[in-house]
């Protein structure tokens, strides 16, 4: 394949092309800003250079996103407390060595195609992470604001106020967003009715962005299948490869547009047919925003500020109640 177009937007030359095309444009980013030109940033995934690593017994993507974020996510109080009335616990803490589909402890895998298309036969590898929409559900419809979509392109789940309900998974086209029960805020008050644990995802290294580097994952890639760079520069490259290949791109209108552009040389419905099904692993289905399927979990949104006071005042009788009981103990 000509990948003569490859090198301008490597790993190698992300921060040198962003911070000129901030300079060019006159703008300057400041010491929190995300590391972004204006239009925020993009990501290509191309699936003809990725090879799954072969040599490795993880994929150097996947082991570089455990070794930054694994510990991060805590482990569970033991015993996870009940969700009442209805609700299922949701514990990884005790497989955290799993990497073949996405779970509280794994933000990223690489799944293996093996497909013949056009007369050809081919393995295609396929690194699965979070889809970074540009207008996401997940982001607006959570009611205690716990995820948020930056300006360069990020979609962020705030753990530390998080308390599990998954609403961001049910209205994720992909249900990327996975639970581990027992950990964050729900535990301090009514844990049994409040909450059930915490979201995690691919985060697309968010801190690293705002220190000027490019994500772990990409750092790792020795194919430099995976690149990142200003919004503009991604979607005009993801379509110039595609068109040397007479390939195909996803991510340029699914679920409203994305900050992740798959490129690939076979169409994405047949790839869908041949994936694995299941929590933890996303489908490359066609989709749309569905703004009249979420619009009643939107305005949820607008109770926030509400649910943030009622949470705290929650909290506070709570906490009464347990130092009134405590004191007439000691009587």
């Amino acid at each position: 394949m000509d990948v003569e177009h490859v090198p301008k937007l490597t790993r190698r030359n992300f921060i040198r092309m962003s911070a000129g095309l901030t300079m060019a444009t006159g703008l300057c980013l400041p010491a929190t800003a995300d590391a972004r030109p204006p239009q925020g940033l993009a990501t290509i995934i191309d699936l003809t250079l990725c090879d799954g690593c072969p040599d490795r017994e993880i994929p150097a993507c996947v082991a570089a996103c455990r070794d930054l974020y694994q510990h991060t996510v805590p482990d569970p109080v033991d015993p996870i407390p009940k969700p009442f009335p209805r609700g299922m616990i949701e514990d990884w803490s005790g497989k955290k060595q799993v990497f073949d589909r996405l779970t509280p402890y794994n933000f990223i895998f690489v799944e293996k195609v093996d497909l013949e298309y056009e007369g050809r036969r081919m393995t295609l590898h396929i690194p699965r992470r979070c889809m970074h929409c540009d207008n996401p559900a997940c982001a607006t419809i959570c009611p205690f604001t716990a995820n948020h979509k930056f300006k360069n392109g990020a979609v962020v789940i705030n753990k530390n106020l998080c308390v599990g309900g998954a609403k961001c998974r049910t209205v994720c086209p992909w249900h990327i967003p996975q639970r581990q029960s027992g950990v964050g805020i729900y535990l301090y008050f009514l844990p049994t009715l409040a909450g059930n644990g915490a979201m995690f995802k691919c985060n697309l290294c968010y801190d690293r962005l705002q220190e000027h580097k490019i994500p772990g994952c990409m750092e790792a890639c020795p194919q430099d299948a995976m690149i990142i760079g200003p919004r503009d520069a991604i979607y005009k490259e993801a379509l110039e490869r595609a068109q040397r290949i007479n390939g195909f791109i996803y991510g340029n209108d699914e679920n409203g547009g994305t900050a992740t552009l798959y490129v690939s040389p076979v169409p994405f419905d047949i790839l869908d047919r041949k994936l694995p099904t299941g929590p933890g692993h996303p489908h490359f289905k066609h989709v749309t925003r569905r703004m009249e399927e979420t619009a009643l979990l939107e305005k949820s949104v607008l109770a926030a500020p509400a649910l943030g006071v009622a949470a705290g005042v929650i909290g506070a009788l709570s906490l009464r109640s347990r130092r009134r009981n405590h004191t007439k103990g000691d009587e």
